[in-house]
């Protein structure tokens, strides 16, 4: 099979416009999540917004056609351009495939009679103006499967290239903070009043964010990073709560490892899902516990911009790779201690460490379960 090495990457955040301003702030330990009036549903709550005044003034310049796309696929379209004049490939051939994650893309297009009678809020008709955007000749493929879409477009996008199916990948995530999304996650009381706290033991909830981040991947382009190995496993534990056991997130970081052909002991950080729901947290650190991993530095980036959703995944990996390349682990903003059980190693301060093997896991609504492994040559 063939190797498949991380060529570019771009994100867009309530922390920055790129991934350098992005990963600063990172570094400077700043989050995202503010406190902000949400209209007609709740008086307040602590989400991460992206700079709609700052976004259009840079992105309208640079996008053309600029108005007649949706906010979720304006950010998409920045992602991409920024991450494009990083590489090498041609998005216009048949050998590239656009590829595209998201949980609810334009659902709020629904408000509106004529929204719920045309199919702009459809996921697929935001795909094909993307990739005809870039003028790309194949049928984008679309991911939707809870929060681990992300990770699992990225793992498709390595399968595809593995096989020879496509030379080159443009993977993109993105979704936005909605009235539509505050309800659903209100509706399960995943929310919190307060910012979020990853794997602390005083977590309540997790914190909404939005963005969009893009990752270019290449079988014939060789970088210092490439992915080694990656599954997608579902337990089918329940519609909304993870297995008790975390059977579906050890098998997917287990398979993972395995394809990668690599010991518990090369791995040198594990970047997790981290939502700062009781129950996600207690199931992720059960499977990192599972499989060896609890004495290995562990953070969760949604600290610092929240639950993302289908952009998650995407924009934690680039993340991840900028930590790699710094070699640098980033505080797990949020957390502050774990009293009760068996703890697991959640890093509390950034520090300097080389980074050569990584897993990046994600879990989600349904069973669905996603990791995926990156090493720096």
């Amino acid at each position: 099979m063939k190797k498949v090495y991380i060529q570019s990457d771009s994100m867009i955040t309530s922390l920055g416009q790129t991934t350098e301003e992005n990963f600063n702030n990172l570094r400077k330990n700043i989050t995202g999540v503010k406190m902000h009036h949400t209209g007609n549903i709740y008086k307040e709550l602590p989400l991460s917004l992206i700079d709609k005044e700052s976004f259009h003034q840079k992105a309208q310049a640079i996008i053309e056609d600029f108005g007649s796309y949706t906010f979720f696929e304006q950010i998409m379209l920045w992602s991409v351009l920024d991450a494009m004049a990083k590489s090498s490939i041609d998005p216009k051939s048949k050998r590239s495939i656009f590829i595209i994650s998201t949980t609810k893309g334009n659902v709020e297009l629904l408000k509106t009679q004529e929204g719920r009678q045309s199919n702009e809020f459809a996921l697929w008709h935001s795909a094909k103006r993307i990739s005809h955007y870039f003028g790309n000749p194949n049928e984008p493929i679309v991911v939707s499967n809870a929060c681990v879409s992300g990770v699992m477009a990225v793992n498709t996008a390595s399968q595809l290239l593995q096989s020879g199916a496509y030379d080159h990948a443009i993977v993109i995530g993105a979704d936005v903070v909605s009235d539509f999304v505050i309800a659903g996650f209100m509706s399960f009381m995943a929310l919190s009043s307060k910012p979020c706290k990853p794997f602390d033991d005083h977590r309540d909830g997790l914190s909404l964010g939005e963005g969009a981040g893009c990752l270019i991947l290449s079988s014939e382009h060789p970088s210092d990073m490439s992915i080694i190995g990656g599954a997608n496993a579902n337990d089918a534990n329940h519609i909304s709560g993870p297995s008790r056991t975390a059977e579906g997130l050890f098998l997917a970081m287990q398979n993972a490892m395995n394809e990668a052909k690599i010991s518990v002991e090369d791995i040198n950080y594990v970047s997790a899902h981290g939502t700062a729901t009781m129950y996600n947290d207690e199931m992720e650190s059960i499977a990192i516990q599972r499989c060896g991993l609890q004495k290995t530095p562990v953070n969760s980036f949604k600290g610092y911009w929240g639950h993302t959703l289908g952009a998650s995944g995407i924009i934690e990996i680039i993340a991840s790779v900028q930590s790699m390349h710094e070699n640098q682990l980033i505080k797990s903003l949020g957390f502050e201690g774990k009293e009760e059980g068996e703890a697991i190693n959640v890093i509390t301060e950034n520090t300097q460490k080389e980074l050569k093997t990584i897993i990046k896991t994600a879990a989600g609504f349904g069973g669905a379960n996603s990791a995926i492994i990156l090493q720096k040559a």
